[in-house]
């Protein structure tokens, strides 16, 4: 039978979130119930409650998550109840045309739950992501469940959904940063400090952060740059340069998403080298290059999307690096919080005084 459950709802564009009760249904074919153990509040959360990703209100906000099992819907054979997940947006197809050439990390057809989660009276949630696990409990496509070793913290597993996972992606999968390779990474937040572990994992032995904050500056430093910028007080692509024997960095992470950084980001990498973007630009913002520079400078400009990720090969590898004391991912944990302190996380990540907060139940 359906559940009632408690979970975070944006209602309108702008306003606050509030915590409703939801009517959660059993698992239909393909889908799983997950009791949700913690989530990330991370900035798309933001975005969704300010009707920047669409206005399909009212939204059921979460998905950096990391729960267990509770239930499957018929046809599912790969989970069962008590298997412990983390929660993806990207359950691949496997019969789209990037799934079939072998890149299913561009997957072009993505699985969601096919029943909505309502409000008491009804009404259909639009869960984030196809989450939605800002819940006690939330209905997700059983490809959108991970398993990963259960020893690993819900507060930490989690935030490989989303954001650390984007960070880390962007430097190895994207950037394809190799040993002994130069990385600079632009906005030292939750996703460019993960972009610094990667780069640290790959085997960059020169990693600059560039940032407004003095205090982010010091949190990349902890994470393993070797080089910093006080972007408000030097020039970003100089003293890129200037760290790098005046060739400019072989990958450039712009974890911002902004004409201006991304503007640095190009200019600020050796010549044939790379620029990733992996911070998300607002629908308005737009770029201006010239077309010879784009040209003459050679190299790449990517995007990268959940950091072109594969959660079922990256997730549990990422997890076991953990586990193994080879991967830190609890200094990405700020403060772990309620249901209810979700609106002032949201403050806490305006005044740039959180890394993640994270909601545990």
């Amino acid at each position: 039978m359906a559940q009632t459950v408690q979970g975070v709802v944006a209602g309108v564009a702008g306003a606050k979130v509030s915590v409703e009760t939801i009517t959660v249904p059993d698992p239909g074919p393909g889908e799983a119930l997950v009791e949700v153990k913690a989530c990330g509040v991370c900035h798309t959360d933001l975005h969704y409650r300010e009707g920047g990703i669409n206005d399909e209100f009212p939204f059921l906000l979460g998905h950096e998550a990391a729960g267990v099992v509770e239930a499957v819907g018929d046809g599912v054979t790969d989970l069962a109840p008590g298997d412990f997940v983390v929660l993806n947006w990207r359950a691949v197809c496997a019969t789209c045309r990037a799934c079939r050439r072998g890149e299913p990390w561009y997957c072009f057809d993505t699985h969601n739950a096919a029943q909505p989660m309502t409000l008491a009276d009804g009404t259909p949630l639009s869960p984030a992501l196809g989450i939605g696990a800002f819940a006690e409990k939330t209905l997700v496509h059983s490809g959108q469940c991970t398993k990963v070793d259960r020893r690993a913290s819900p507060e930490v597993a989690g935030l490989l959904g989303c954001g650390v996972m984007a960070g880390i992606g962007a430097a190895i999968n994207t950037g394809g940063v190799g040993r002994g390779d130069s990385v600079a990474v632009l906005g030292c937040g939750g996703v460019g400090d993960a972009a610094i572990v990667g780069a640290r994992l790959a085997g960059a032995t020169t990693i600059i952060a560039a940032d407004l904050d003095p205090r982010k500056l010091e949190w990349a430093q902890s994470m393993g740059a070797t080089h910093i910028v006080n972007a408000g007080t030097a020039d970003v692509v100089e003293s890129i340069r200037e760290f790098t024997g005046g060739n400019g960095a072989d990958v450039v992470i712009d974890a911002v998403g902004i004409p201006e950084t991304f503007r640095q980001a190009f200019y600020a990498r050796d010549l044939a080298g790379t620029a990733v973007l992996v911070g998300v630009p607002t629908p308005d913002l737009t770029v201006e290059l010239p077309l010879i520079d784009v040209f003459a400078r050679g190299g790449a400009i990517k995007s990268s999307w959940y950091g072109d990720c594969l959660p079922s090969r990256d997730f549990p590898m990422l997890i076991d690096l953990y586990l193994q004391g080879r991967l830190d991912l609890s200094p990405f944990v700020t403060e772990t919080i309620g249901l209810d302190d979700v609106e002032e996380a949201f403050d806490a990540m305006h005044d740039g005084s959180v890394l993640r907060s994270v909601v545990t139940l």
